[in-house]
Formats: C-alpha cells, sequence, structure tokens
C-alpha cells in the first residue's frame, strides 16, 4: 500500500513568485493561500462586486479516497501563461474589468486547503461571475501546472483539468515523459 508523499524538503524558492502591476497579479506558492490578501489586491472604487473563487482539495476522485495532492511546474513558463490569460481578459473586458488576481499553490496540498484562488473587481457582479469561470477554465486548459492525486493505493499524474485522466506512476514511460509529465519540465526548476 502506497503511503503519502512527505512534503519536499527543498523547494524551488520561497514565499511568492510573482508578476504584478497596478490592475493584475498573478503568483505561484508553495504557502498556504491568502484569500483576504487577494481580495485586497483586487478592490478597486470603480468595482461594484469583488469576485472570488477559491479551489480546494476535495477527498476523492471518480469514487477513490484522495490523500492530498501535489502540485508541479516550471515557474517562470507558467507566470508567463498566467499573465498572458489575464492580460487577454482585461482586454476583452477592459471597462467592466477593473483588476484581477490569480495565486496558485505548488508542492504538497492537502485534503480541504487552498489550491488556487481566482479573485477580481468588476462594475457588476454578473460579469464577474461570468468572467471568474472563464479564467479558471483557462488556468486549468493552458497554464503548465501539472498534479499528482495521491490515493490509498498510489499516485497518479495528470494536468491541472477537471476530469484529465492521467498517467498511474509506474516508473515512467520511456517516452520522454515521467509520469505522464514531459521529462524537460520536470528536469527544471521546481522537480
Amino acid at each position: 500500500m502506497a503511503e503519502t508523499p512527505e512534503p519536499p524538503t527543498q523547494r524551488a524558492f520561497d514565499g511568492i513568485k510573482s508578476i504584478e502591476d497596478t490592475t493584475t497579479f498573478v503568483g505561484l506558492t508553495y504557502d498556504k493561500l491568502d484569500i483576504t490578501a487577494s481580495i485586497d489586491r483586487v478592490r478597486s472604487p470603480k468595482a461594484g462586486a469583488v469576485v472570488a473563487f477559491v479551489g480546494t482539495t476535495r477527498d476523492n476522485f471518480e469514487g477513490k479516497s484522495v490523500s492530498t495532492l501535489e502540485y508541479t511546474t516550471y515557474t517562470p513558463l507558467a507566470l508567463r501563461t498566467l499573465s498572458t490569460i489575464i492580460n487577454s481578459l482585461k482586454s476583452t473586458n477592459p471597462t467592466t474589468l477593473h483588476a484581477i488576481s490569480v495565486t496558485h499553490r505548488l508542492g504538497i496540498v492537502p485534503v480541504g486547503e487552498d489550491s488556487i484562488v481566482i479573485a477580481l473587481s468588476t462594475s457588476h457582479r454578473a460579469e464577474g461571475w461570468r468572467i471568474a469561470e472563464e479564467c479558471l477554465e483557462l488556468v486549468k486548459d493552458r497554464v503548465e501546472i501539472w498534479k499528482r492525486e495521491w490515493f490509498v493505493d498510489g499516485g497518479v499524474w495528470r494536468a491541472n483539468r477537471d476530469g484529465g485522466k492521467g498517467v498511474i506512476e509506474d516508473g515512467g514511460g520511456g517516452d520522454g515523459e515521467e509520469g505522464g509529465v514531459p521529462v524537460e519540465y520536470l528536469e527544471q526548476e521546481d522537480r
């Protein structure tokens, strides 16, 4: 029976790595996420709504008990992709989206803890809900963050999307991938 992994002893960086300006923020961290800080980053006197989405680790996936999630990435690439997404959202919603913040947690994220916080301010709530949902789907679809779901009987690497099929860990595939993650990414800063 496989055991839940111990947290890594050496992290690629401490604190939060981010790209920010006055109305946008993207960040990656190994620390617990600060929801209040995310909301405070996007407050605007122009906004009638501040919308926040918090994604948490649930205790099951497709009927299997999940003990924890583990996220990995190549930080510079993920930050660049996150920035591209939020800049695109700002350019397609220039009069309604006032500020946006996306922070994703890396490393071990136990059941019940937060893995992503998306906060944004908009003129009205309906557009806030719509843009937050669009942002989440773009992050899950495009950002180079991989997760390993740990079950009581082992782990599965998968892209950071709901329902995406994973690769059961069996020591790698010899096809340039390690557990479903391209080796060139894992050999970078956050292995």
